[in-house]
């Protein structure tokens, strides 16, 4: 993996987005596809917990999507992670999440952040971890939802991942 590019931004998400987001989740083929409509609530109702990467263009080229868990109000739960398959490789996962829960630990004091991964998303465990030793947290994982909760078809495991706890400094 080589550095993120000098021209990169970390930015939140504008209604103007949704659609750009909808197609790199689309076209991940890994993540779970929400619908369009979904994608531009997400980039309107919950702008301030998530985040674009945006390329010399300005267009975005990944994002990361999350909330801050209303019963946990320090805890960023992340939602979705996509880079655009022409920008992989370069760090751009890893600093969206960086910059991420480091405007979170700032602005609303996150200490602590949540996903769920499948079984097998080698990208997203790796994700994950590096960004637990990054950081120096904690990380623990357990089954979520078993396969036999989802109503529509088969559906692998989602594996809760826990990290934290982020301090001010290990945030940054």
């Amino acid at each position: 993996m080589t550095a993120a590019p000098a021209d990169l931004l970390i930015d939140r998400p504008a209604v103007t987005d949704g659609a750009s987001l909808w197609r790199l989740a689309k076209e991940s083929k890994t993540l779970d596809l929400n619908s369009s409509y979904s994608y531009l609530l997400w980039c309107r109702d919950f702008a301030a917990t998530s985040a674009v990467a945006r390329g010399a263009d300005g267009e975005p080229v990944g994002f990361v999507t999350g909330y801050v868990r209303p019963d946990d109000p320090r805890t960023l739960l992340v939602w979705q992670v996509a880079v655009d398959s022409a920008h992989r490789g370069y760090g751009i996962a890893a600093a969206l999440l960086d910059g991420l829960t480091a405007r979170l630990a700032d602005e609303r004091g996150i200490t602590g952040i949540e996903t769920t991964i499948t079984p097998g998303n080698t990208a997203s465990e790796r994700l994950f971890t590096s960004f637990a030793e990054r950081h120096g947290a904690d990380l623990t994982r357990e089954v979520l939802f078993p396969a036999g909760l989802f109503p529509d078809g088969p559906h692998d495991p989602e594996v809760l991942y826990r990290i934290g706890p982020l301090t001010p400094t290990t945030a940054h």
